[in-house]
């Protein structure tokens, strides 16, 4: 009769983990709360619970912990919802899952705003490092600059400096002598220097005379008057 009820119990109990997974779950060791999705400006992630609670004192840790004192809601399929840019969240996330920043360097800035959001320090720290590093690459190009040589006579000579745009600047002027115009007295004649920076590196340094190929370029012009 024992032996008859044991195997009746144990009957009992495989029609209940089979009409109730969940408890099926639970009694293999299984959590059903491993994995959490969350709803980030309609986009979705899944992730575990282990990846979001890498910093103890970032929001998303704070959320997968279910603090009462964070006030988080749920859309209909039961994922967090979090009224953020999902374009930088994805940094941000694979950071916590590898602790590696994998970052295309001109989203810097939006990145580090994100992770200043989830509180993040780790993360804040490495990106400002990479921003600072940026930039200091950026400093340290040398400025190049494109130049123009002008002819003009010396009452053109005032007029053509103050109209100068667009970022040229007046850099040399040269006399090379002077020329007659019938019926006016002689007009003294410049070589007038102007250079602008160059801004875009698609030109190469074939777009930019060196200061011997400018020189050159005045004397040949001079030699020609």
């Amino acid at each position: 009769m024992a032996e008859n009820s044991s195997e009746t119990s144990s009957s009992v109990h495989r029609r209940c983990l089979a009409h109730f997974p969940a408890e099926r779950n639970n009694s293999a060791g299984v959590g059903s709360s491993k994995w959490i999705r969350l709803n980030v400006g309609g986009t979705y992630f899944l992730t575990t619970r282990q990846t979001l609670c890498r910093d103890p004192k970032s929001f998303l840790y704070r959320l997968s912990q279910a603090d009462p004192e964070l006030d988080s809601d749920k859309d209909e399929t039961g994922a967090y919802l979090i009224d953020r840019d999902p374009t930088y969240f994805g940094p941000v996330l694979n950071y916590l899952r590898h602790g590696k920043l994998v970052l295309n360097r001109d989203l810097a800035e939006e990145v580090l705003e994100e992770a200043e959001f989830y509180n993040i320090t780790s993360l804040i720290k490495l990106i400002k490092d990479k921003i600072r590093e940026r930039d200091c690459k950026t400093s340290q190009v040398p400025v190049k600059h494109v130049y123009r040589v002008l002819q003009c006579q010396e009452e053109e000579l005032t007029q053509m400096v103050s109209t100068m745009s667009d970022g040229w600047k007046f850099e040399q002027l040269v006399s090379i002598g002077s020329s007659y115009n019938y019926g006016n007295e002689d007009q003294a004649e410049f070589l007038c220097v102007v250079s602008k920076e160059l801004h875009n590196q698609s030109y190469g340094t074939n777009s930019e005379p060196s200061e011997k190929a400018k020189l050159q370029i005045l004397q040949e012009r001079g030699s020609r008057m």
